[in-house]
């Protein structure tokens, strides 16, 4: 128990989350770019909403693979060069996108030498192109959990999430307000490269003010006490992340494993929807394109901030009146699982002006985000520092498997309601299970992990 002044401890470590939010930021305005370019780039190239559907599915799929290796990697890396590598890897992809005409003809040339031909050249390439995106942006979220879990008390985690975490709502803010802008003035292949390179930049800082807080010389002997002060069993590895050896064999048996990777499973197909189908929804159900997108979009994800950061202060608010830092988050969970029920009306009121889903579609994407705040942060409530990048990546992981389902899953359901001219009864399917997710997310982390119970180093170790 931390008995200093809570006033006099030092803020070095929001420097730190300052630095996780521009991260993130930077990192979800990459994967924007294309689905505010997929109604140019369908034109384009002729896709269909399946070609679309392959493409983004397979990001997602290539997002949950690598994540489940990128836990492990910045678990013994450590977060400073693990988070670096991973950045350059991003952004190298989301430039490369420029190129993937290029890409698709040198890689459909060794298919046809294989004896492998029917895919398109554009779908082809930038299949590859989003494959490496994927593969560096899986590492954002546990290097940047990692990095909460190191610089945060347990009570201060969620809250330090739910900010950084907002970075992703600002890059959703940012792509629809400066991509449509980029593209008309200097074409779909510069916007590409400009949004890509922004990460090489953050990069600078990140290099200069991020160290372990046992290595880093801007932050007080106070606030760091401050910080370990309810960490006790794992200190040891704070400043050591490749000390313990954390057995995958053990973690998979675990029921709080087993939480995580399902609410994960069940709701990020919701947020992938979200990102990746909403510009095509408002051009095809309310005939809005290019710029005239923009405002919509950032109104709505606008209201994912507040979702973000007043979820991460939510369960500070039952944690403080005596909860465990579990039982306060689960509650504070419940009631978020109440607010995507309103995606019910989506369809039903959707006639009378596209603003009404508009707003609907933001209050579910804020409590997606409140959700993900505390959903993250029951990792490092439960989990020693040491086991925290693996726990994340391997529910990253199975929110990438379900994410790339629903991806795959609603640009089939589009194709087939187009061919027979009813696309609303689609539209009316998806967002029922965006409204029903959170609840049977919920559900399942209850009866899974009913009370707080923290795992202990020695508990995971190798034999």
């Amino acid at each position: 128990m931390f008995k200093g002044n809570i006033r006099n401890v030092g803020n070095y470590r929001w420097t730190i989350c300052a630095l996780l939010f521009f991260g993130t930021t930077i990192n979800y305005l990459d994967r924007q770019v294309l689905s505010l370019l997929h109604p140019i780039l369908e034109k384009e190239f002729n896709w269909t909403n399946s070609d679309y559907g392959t493409i983004t599915a397979v990001f997602q799929l290539a997002y949950a693979f690598f994540m489940l290796l990128a836990g492990r990697v910045i678990d013994k890396l450590g977060t400073k060069k693990g988070y670096a590598t991973a950045l350059v890897i991003w952004s190298v992809g989301a430039m490369i996108h420029a190129y993937a005409m290029e890409i698709g003809k040198a890689a459909g040339t060794v298919l046809s030498i294989l004896g492998i031909t029917g895919m398109s050249v554009s779908v082809l390439g930038f299949l590859i192109a989003r494959i490496v995106l994927g593969m560096g942006e899986a590492a954002n979220f546990p290097a940047a959990i990692k990095a909460t879990a190191e610089y945060f008390p347990k009570k201060e985690r969620s809250l330090a999430t739910g900010i950084f975490n907002s970075g992703s709502n600002i890059g959703a803010i940012l792509a629809p307000l400066t991509v449509p802008g980029l593209a008309a003035t200097w074409g779909w292949q510069s916007t590409f490269i400009i949004v890509g390179a922004l990460g090489f930049i953050w990069l600078i800082f990140w290099w200069i003010y991020y160290d372990a807080p046992l290595q880093q010389k801007r932050l007080s002997a106070l606030e760091l006490a401050y910080i370990e002060s309810d960490t006790v069993y794992d200190k040891l590895t704070a400043g050591s992340p490749a000390v313990i050896q954390i057995s995958w064999r053990r973690l998979v048996t675990l029921r709080q494993t087993w939480a995580f990777i399902m609410a994960k499973f069940v709701t990020d197909g919701v947020w992938w929807f979200l990102l990746f189908w909403l510009p095509s929804y408002l051009t095809g159900q309310f005939g809005l394109t290019g710029v005239q997108i923009t405002l919509p979009l950032a109104v709505l994800y606008s209201m994912t901030m507040v979702g973000s950061i007043t979820g991460g202060w939510v369960p500070m608010y039952f944690i403080n009146k005596g909860y465990s830092s579990y039982d306060g988050r689960i509650k504070a969970m419940f009631y978020i699982t109440l607010f995507p029920l309103v995606t019910l009306l989506v369809q039903p009121l959707g006639h009378i002006s596209y603003w009404i889903p508009v707003v609907l579609i933001g209050i579910c994407a804020s409590a997606h985000q409140a959700w993900s705040a505390n959903v993250y942060s029951i990792v490092s409530d439960m989990f020693p520092k040491a086991a925290v990048g693996t726990v994340t990546g391997m529910g990253g992981m199975a929110g990438g498997i379900g994410g790339a389902l629903t991806s795959y899953g609603v640009g089939i359901l589009l194709d087939h309601y187009k061919e027979i001219n009813n696309m609303p009864v689609a539209y009316t399917m998806i967002f029922t299970f965006c409204a029903l997710a959170y609840i049977i997310a919920w559900s399942i982390v209850k009866l899974l992990v009913p009370s707080m119970k923290i795992i202990k180093i020695e508990d995971l170790q190798h034999s």
